[in-house]
């Protein structure tokens, strides 16, 4: 190094220390402008890959719309996302990663039931917060064993109450369902039967099908063979519309029904879901709705500035984006060190969450880490190739 560049160096550093130990001496506070890093396992190619994306999409507006925000205290949002390729062992490498990474504040994780259950114990031990955007109750319950893990997405229980009064209040009275073939599905499953029989549905045939199937007609004739007046449909996305196609193809008359899970796009790519009813937040037609809370004022702006850049709206997008609110909220609450991490302290904070979020109310307690709330769910229906505000 040369003389002068030495002696620059040197004339810096003794400013630096100058600084920082005349706001030692004067009793400020030293401000933390360390980056709050939100880690994203996501879907980003193989079956659920345009779930994933939309994720994507809605994580990077959230941020953006945080570090211009100027309510950071000076700080900014970093994420760093990783595609698990719709694989659970590539997931759970993901998460070893972000966990050992320790400018890591938390973890959000894509809709892969699979994989958020099969990272529980790798979370745990690693003692890193991390929120699920997958609907399963196995990936948040039991609590006791899933002390830093928490789910934001509708729940199952939830979505069946809401399905049965609705397919009640329009006398439906024998019903069939298909369902996927995993965690949330044979959950969904429990959960219908339980409800139908409050509502005096009899439950006539239901059907499975594997997540990764492209082809579900043969179980939509199976179940519309018992000349049901509705069919439930219990899937994600793009099996809910080949099963509405199918059903159509049947020349099937009666009503269609989706759970959450459905929810995919606003505008449908098929006219095969026409009049159907869907269980969903009420954001996806937050357009419909009068904007008279802060809250509701805060969905509405979310939905424009969402469709202004991507083109049209994807239900799943609020759950990531309040994932991203929820993290840097407990990051800035923690009073951890500045520029270090205080994962135990975020956890907590996350544990006591309360938030009228994009999504709806989320609540989350020491005893409850699925934090969205019954209340959020409304009834939607299928109008001339959108979701639109049932009744």
């Amino acid at each position: 190094m040369s003389p002068i560049r030495s002696a620059s160096a040197a004339a810096l550093a003794s400013a630096v220390l100058a600084t920082t130990l005349t706001g030692c001496q004067f009793g400020a506070d030293e401000q933390d402008t360390s980056p709050i890093v939100i880690a994203a396992d996501l879907e980003l190619s193989g079956a659920a890959a345009p779930a994933g994306k939309a994720y994507q999409r809605a994580l990077e507006l959230k941020v953006e719309q945080l570090n211009s925000s100027g309510a950071l205290n000076g700080r900014k949002v970093e994420l760093r996302v990783k595609d698990n390729r719709s694989d659970a062992s590539e997931s759970l490498r993901n998460i070893g990663d972000f966990s050992s990474d320790s400018q890591v504040s938390g973890i959000i994780m894509g809709g892969c039931n699979e994989c958020a259950v099969g990272a529980v114990r790798t979370i745990n031990e690693k003692r890193i917060p991390t929120i699920a955007l997958a609907a399963s109750s196995a990936v948040s319950s039991p609590v006791a064993e899933r002390r830093y893990v928490f789910k934001l997405s509708p729940n199952a229980a939830d979505s069946a109450a809401t399905l049965a009064a609705e397919m009640r209040r329009k006398g439906v009275r024998k019903a069939g369902v298909l369902h996927s073939e995993d965690a949330y599905g044979r959950e969904g499953s429990t959960a219908l039967r339980a409800e139908f029989a409050k509502a005096g549905i009899k439950l006539l045939r239901e059907e499975a099908v594997r997540t990764t199937d492209t082809e579900v007609g043969q179980q939509v004739k199976n179940v519309l063979a018992k000349k049901v007046d509705a069919l439930v449909v219990w899937t994600p996305a793009e099996q809910a519309t080949l099963a509405a196609t199918a059903a159509q193809q049947a020349k099937f008359e009666g009503e269609l029904f989706f759970d959450a899970a459905a929810a995919g796009d606003l505008f449908l790519g098929s006219r095969a879901a026409e009049r159907a009813t869907l269980v969903f937040t009420q954001t996806m037609v937050i357009d419909d709705v009068i904007a008279t809370t802060p809250a509701k004022a805060a969905r509405r702006q979310w939905f424009q500035d969402y469709t202004a850049r991507f083109g049209g709206y994807n239900g799943s997008s609020s759950f990531a984006a309040d994932a991203v609110q929820l993290i840097t909220d407990a990051e800035l609450r923690s009073g951890g060190e500045p520029g270090q991490v205080d994962r135990d302290s975020i956890r907590d904070v996350l544990e006591t969450t309360q938030l009228d979020g994009l999504s709806g109310p989320i609540r989350m307690t020491p005893d409850n880490h699925s934090g969205l709330m019954p209340q959020a769910l409304t009834t939607l229906v299928a109008r001339n190739g959108r979701w639109r505000l049932a009744g």
